[in-house]
């Protein structure tokens, strides 16, 4: 079980944050008898264990720790990595606008190193079901030992599969298909077998090329809503008396996300009434191409 989602005397076993005064941070696990060695002396866990979060601590050499649980987005930007992390600003836009609620089923195509996969048993609850594949055995094992260091082995409705989700998956029925994987246009007709109709389907694409991609080839299928892309950038503000400034330094582009709803059976998407803009459609383009569009 992740340390923010406990309560009560921290204990042996558990990972703590510490916090100096400059916002220099580390995160441990607490194991009682050793010490953490900082460049200002040592940590006795001792000095920890026993006592509630919020408390501040001095180092042998009298520097100040604040003493906190990590929430969870403060753990999975530390986690072990096989492959990259999805970042909290992404997964909280996944979460909301793919609308992943209490007891839905989920399929996620691209586990990496598990940072999504908790966010999604979070937001499922113990009557939603998660079914994770990940194509590289040895970023499946990452993700499992990780997200099991969150929610507890076996954790209640997660099972993980190493393997193709095109080729390997199980379930026969499910309300929303995460993709975050290099073709995820490979996968609308996994989509349109297994989403019940006003499912969701939502892609975590990195570059234009695969956004333009997936977006063409979701109009192409036409059984799915227009598709919606979009990015989410992440700027702090410094805060000092009357010096309140964006900070300097931003999580800018991570990935962009596109979503689209899946229709009843044999209703076609009414699509949208623009017209392509000249060229859209050029030589250079590779994918799909609407009926009537331009191609000088």
């Amino acid at each position: 079980m992740t340390p923010s989602m406990r309560s009560g005397p921290l204990q042996s076993g558990e990972w703590i944050r510490l916090t100096d005064p400059k916002g220099r941070k580390h995160n441990l696990k607490l194991e009682a008898g050793t010490e953490f060695s900082t460049k200002k002396g040592q940590i006795k866990h001792d000095d920890m264990i026993g006592h509630p979060e919020g408390i501040v601590i001095e180092s042998s050499m009298g520097a100040a720790y604040q003493v906190f649980r990590p929430l969870l987005f403060e753990y999975v930007v530390s986690m072990p990595r096989g492959a990259a992390i999805i970042y909290p600003k992404d997964a909280a836009q996944i979460i909301t606008m793919a609308d992943i609620y209490p007891g839905a089923r989920v399929v996620e195509a691209g586990a990496g190193s598990g940072s999504l996969t908790s966010y999604l048993l979070r937001a499922i609850g113990p009557d939603g079901t998660l079914g994770s594949y990940e194509l590289r055995e040895e970023f499946a094992e990452t993700a499992r030992r990780n997200v099991e260091q969150i929610a507890g082995p076996d954790p209640t409705g997660w099972t993980l599969t190493a393997g193709d989700v095109r080729e390997v998956i199980t379930e026969p029925e499910i309300d929303r298909l995460i993709l975050d994987m290099v073709d995820p246009w490979t996968c609308i007709p996994l989509a349109v077998e297994r989403l019940v109709p006003g499912g969701i389907v939502c892609a975590y694409v990195a570059t234009t090329t695969q956004l333009s991609l997936f977006t063409e080839t979701i109009r192409e299928q036409g059984g799915f809503t227009e598709p919606r892309a979009w990015e989410t950038i992440e700027r702090d503000w410094h805060l000092e008396g009357l010096s309140v400034r964006p900070d300097h330094k931003m999580i800018g582009h991570t990935a962009f996300l596109v979503t689209a709803r899946k229709m009843a059976p044999g209703q076609t998407s009414l699509g949208t009434s623009r017209r392509p803009a000249p060229g859209a459609y050029g030589p250079d383009y590779k994918g799909p191409r609407p009926a009537g569009s331009e191609t000088e």
